[in-house]
This record gives structure tokens, sequence and C-alpha cells, in this order.
């Protein structure tokens, strides 16, 4: 009897996630898409710990080449290509300066793109796992997505964009401010 309740437990989690995923990535973009104010120490605390995020995210995909040989270069590529994103997503953020503070609002179409990527790499795996399971012993490959490389370049994409905006707005708005002072926009 305890099999079958821990069966069951395990079906009503899985049933939980295949339920909340779509809520959370659309609440991932909902959020993304969203207007803020830019308050300093929030700005500051994102763009330290983003850096911290990157460093430790880069040291445990080098640790990764001992199991993983694409690892780094999955991770190193993730990482560029996010950080052209987070480039992009600078110069398509809107800014504006009001008497109550510096408002940002970053763009929806990137942060759809964001969610896609996301989304796309989650149906991968799940596609990965069923043709694993249908071939048995021997395991497809996926030519460029096939290994751990393509997860680490997922996140790392998501990491380079959002450390270099995190970056990029903290010193936008740091200019905003000033210029506000001298009152000009």
């Amino acid at each position: 009897m305890p099999i079958v309740l821990a069966l069951l437990v395990l079906f009503l989690l899985l049933a939980l996630w295949v339920v909340a995923l779509p809520l959370t990535l659309w609440q991932r973009y909902r959020y993304g898409r969203a207007r803020r104010m830019a308050r300093d120490w929030l700005l500051a605390l994102n763009a330290w710990s983003l850096l911290v995020s990157v460093a430790i995210f880069v040291a445990v995909s080098a640790l990764g080449l001992f199991w993983w040989p694409d690892s780094l270069v999955g991770a190193g590529v993730g990482l560029a290509v996010g950080a052209l994103l987070g480039l992009v997503g600078l110069w398509l953020t809107r800014w504006e300066v009001a008497p109550q503070g510096v408002f940002y609002q970053p763009n929806a179409w990137l942060s759809l793109l964001l969610v896609a990527i996301v989304a796309g790499r989650i149906v991968l795996g799940v596609v990965q796992m069923w043709q694993y399971w249908q071939a048995g012993a021997v395991a497809p490959t996926h030519a460029l997505l096939s290994g751990h490389g393509s997860l680490l370049a997922v996140a790392g994409v998501l990491l380079g964009h959002y450390l270099v905006y995190a970056w990029g707005v903290k010193g936008r708005v740091a200019r905003l401010r000033r210029l506000q002072g001298r009152g000009g926009r």
C-alpha cells in the first residue's frame, strides 16, 4: 500500500507541475514587460547578485567538463548570445523620468522571446525524454541540441541577458538621475 500511495503522490506532483508550468511562464512574461520604478538599492543588489551568479555558473560549467565535454562551450556561447540580447534589451527599453523617480519598461517582444526560449528547451527536454524511453538502450542524438551543453547554453542566454541588462539599467538610471538633478531630461 505505501508504494501505491507514493506513486499517487508522485503522479499528483507531476500533474501539478504540468498545470503550473504554463502559468509560471505566463507570469514571467507579464513581469518581464511590466513598467518598473528604478530603486537604486534594488538595481545594485540585482546587478551584483547576477555577477556572482554568472561567476558560479562559469565555475560549475568548467567543473562539468569532467562529465560533459561541451559544457563550457555551451555556457560561453549562451553567455555571449545573452549579452547581445541584453544590449538589444537596453536599446529597446522605454525610459521615463517623472517627479516620482525614474521608470523603465522592458520590451515585451524580448520578454516573450526569453520565455519562448525557456519553454522551447522544456519541450525539447520532454521530447528527448520520450525518445530515450522509446529507444531503450540506444539513445538517439539531435545534432546541436542533444547534449548538456544546450541546457547550459539556455541558462547562459538567460544569465548573460539579465547580467548585461541589470548593469545597463543601473548605469542608465544613474545617468538619468544626474540629468534630472541638473534640470534636464
